[in-house]
């Protein structure tokens, strides 16, 4: 039992680092411009695809630097020429933007890789165990992954709450008029902005792509999930999109582990369900089944009880 939940627990927080590379550039683009973006997964998929390409040409280390400045490039483009116009309709008409460009997105990936996974690995130099934790052999890759997300976490928290550019990013929320009169130029921050929180998400692709599954659909595989994180942590909060990744990442990964149902609870606090009973079939379903609808289920407990999140302070 010790071993399952050491690694789950280990599992789990990997996983969670990998949701917060996702969660991050969706957190510091709401934070900052207000917008929801629907296809920010689509650039998390962006980023894997180019990291996969790139790689086959010049090797996964520059790729790692390469794809996420290119995603970044094309999300700049995007916020420039197509989102900026449709910001002044309002939330609705952004939303609408951006579900359309994710759909548009998948379909050039598909049209360009096909529908099938690519043959994405994970680099030499990374392809060996870190360290034996219970006769586990654990990737040194993952590590990889992890020590990426904590340093993004902290260069992030830094930039935004100790330099002049992060004060120039949070006036902008607030009191962009009185930023512009200053001489910053308001749009062009919301443009780099943008673009920095597409190249997050295209980072965290290039990163699971050798790790996961690189296909046409990986978008719709995490995407959902991430707009939990950013709800559950609270709106616009990059602490909270960190504390709510780890949140998820354990909730979900021990609830995997867990072959246990209502009923062996019951039954080992010597309570007997009866055989007929409507709800039978409910309590005999095993935890790790219902696995994937736990993060869910958080985020509806959020929603009732903590519409502004963990950590946030708008309201959801």
């Amino acid at each position: 039992m010790q071993e399952l939940l050491t690694i789950s627990a280990l599992n789990g927080v990997l996983y969670g680092m990998l949701l917060f590379l996702m969660a991050s550039g969706l957190t510091l683009i709401f934070s900052m411009m207000g917008v929801l973006n629907f296809a920010h997964a689509s650039f998390y998929m962006l980023g894997a695809f180019f990291g996969f390409q790139i790689s086959q040409i010049v090797g996964f280390w520059p790729a790692f630097i390469i794809a996420p400045v290119l995603v970044g490039g094309i999300g700049a483009l995007i916020e420039r020429y197509g989102l900026r116009h449709v910001h002044r309709h309002g939330p609705v008409a952004e939303l609408l933007f951006t579900f359309g460009l994710a759909f548009i997105i998948e379909e050039v990936v598909q049209m360009i890789w096909g529908k099938g996974p690519a043959d994405y690995r994970v680099p030499p130099s990374l392809d060996y165990p870190a360290f034996t934790i219970f006769s586990t052999n654990y990737p040194a890759y993952k590590m990889f992954e992890l020590l990426t997300a904590v340093a993004i976490f902290v260069a992030l928290f830094v930039v935004l709450r100790r330099t002049r550019i992060g004060l120039i990013i949070q006036a902008s929320i607030t009191h962009a008029p009185m930023v512009a009169m200053l001489g910053h130029n308001v749009p062009r921050v919301f443009m780099l902005v943008f673009g920095v929180g597409t190249g997050l998400a295209a980072v965290a692709g290039v990163i699971a792509g050798p790790a996961l599954v690189t296909q046409s659909n990986m978008a719709g595989l995490l995407g959902p999930i991430v707009f939990v994180i950013v709800v559950v942590g609270g709106l616009g909060s990059l602490s909270g999109a960190f504390i709510a990744s780890l949140l998820i990442g354990l909730i979900q990964t021990l609830a995997v582990s867990v072959n246990v149902s209502l009923a062996d609870l019951f039954a080992a606090a010597g309570i007997t369900l009866a055989p007929d009973n409507v709800l039978s079939d409910i309590w005999e379903v095993p935890v790790a089944q219902v696995a994937p609808i736990v993060p869910y289920l958080l985020l509806v407990l959020i929603l009732i009880f903590r519409p502004t999140g963990l950590l946030g302070t708008r309201e959801t």
